[in-house]
């Protein structure tokens, strides 16, 4: 079996535990094997290099550097994970403003030295935020810029599927909508239970309410049980949008995607979405009047949060991105 395509892929944040995975995970699917590693930490970089040279992937053409010209240039699709990490204790919220300078910059980059990119996946968190800067920045159009919000949806399924002992692809349609943060909307009236709907399940209101709180609070989790932000889950749903942009396997589970129609204006948040070689399309959930309620909620606290880095002068006024980004 060949490669995906031929078509450099860049990691950003390659020497990180998230990025170290994504490139092991690239090679693994055999997405393409011009792979070009990115950090500005030499030291970890260097390592994961020679990790992914002692796994032998045959035929791989792996590249590093911590120049940013270097890596970007004739790159044709990226996945970032170039943030600070969230620690015990942060929300996501609270890693706004630092990593949203680090996602202007990036943003930066791929228009200076690669604006003919096909695909960007951006994941580091405020993901809903960083997105849209890097977006903004980028000058790509909406379509080629995804953010990581699928493990909202995969923990919900998860835990829906340890409730009623099944296996957990036999749990259909549990989606999660809005913000990739704690203001995020549950959406579980189209749920199915080994193809019987929730509904008819016996789940009383207080489990279900543990279940969304458990969803909601699901990195959290694994930062007190592991001792750091998960990493594995995040890489790979990463690599898999990244892989239905080169032309793989759609990605259905919901994607981040700048919304500016409807009842959700100049906002990137999680929406029904496929990814494709088209790069990222979208639809209006269908849900009942409180998850409709609480996507607008989530909303709201997205438009709170875009207007904070408005302030902090990281990105402009709404009402002058067209002078930024044409595509707006």
């Amino acid at each position: 079996m060949g490669f995906l395509t031929n078509e450099k892929l860049v990691i950003v944040g390659a020497a990180g535990m998230i990025g170290s995975n994504m490139a092991q995970t690239a090679m693994m699917l055999k997405l393409t094997p011009n792979i070009c590693l990115y950090d500005v930490y030499e030291p970890g970089l260097k390592g994961v290099v020679a990790e992914m040279a002692h796994c032998a992937f045959e035929g791989a053409n792996i590249t590093w550097t911590t120049d940013a010209k270097t890596a970007f240039k004739d790159a044709k699709y990226i996945i970032s994970s170039g943030g600070a990490p969230r620690k015990e204790g942060m929300t996501r919220e609270d890693l706004l403003k630092g990593n949203c300078q680090i996602a202007e910059e990036f943003g930066k980059n791929v228009k200076k030295y690669c604006p003919d990119v096909k695909h960007v996946v951006v994941i580091f968190n405020p993901a809903d935020l960083t997105g849209l800067v890097v977006l903004l920045h980028s000058g790509l159009k909406p379509s080629q810029v995804t953010t990581l919000a699928a493990l909202d949806s995969t923990r919900l399924q998860t835990e829906l599927a340890n409730e009623f002992k099944v296996p957990q692809y036999k749990v259909t349609g549990a989606r999660t909508y809005g913000g990739h943060g704690e203001a995020m909307a549950v959406f579980a009236s189209k749920v199915k239970i080994d193809g019987v709907p929730l509904s008819k399940k016996k789940l009383s209101a207080k489990k279900f309410e543990e279940i969304k709180q458990a969803t909601i609070q699901g990195g959290s989790n694994i930062i007190k049980l592991r001792g750091r932000s998960s990493f594995q889950s995040p890489a790979y749903n990463a690599v898999k949008m990244i892989e239905a942009a080169m032309g793989g396997k759609k990605f259905t589970w919901p994607a981040g995607t700048y919304v500016n129609d409807g009842n959700f204006h100049n906002v990137m948040m999680a929406m029904p979405t496929v990814i494709d070689a088209n790069g990222v399309s979208f639809k209006e959930p269908k849900g009942t009047a409180d998850e409709k309620k609480a996507l607008q909620a989530s909303y709201e606290h997205l438009c709170k949060m875009r207007d904070e880095i408005i302030d902090l002068g990281i990105i402009p006024a709404v009402k002058d991105w067209k002078k930024v980004n044409k595509n707006l």
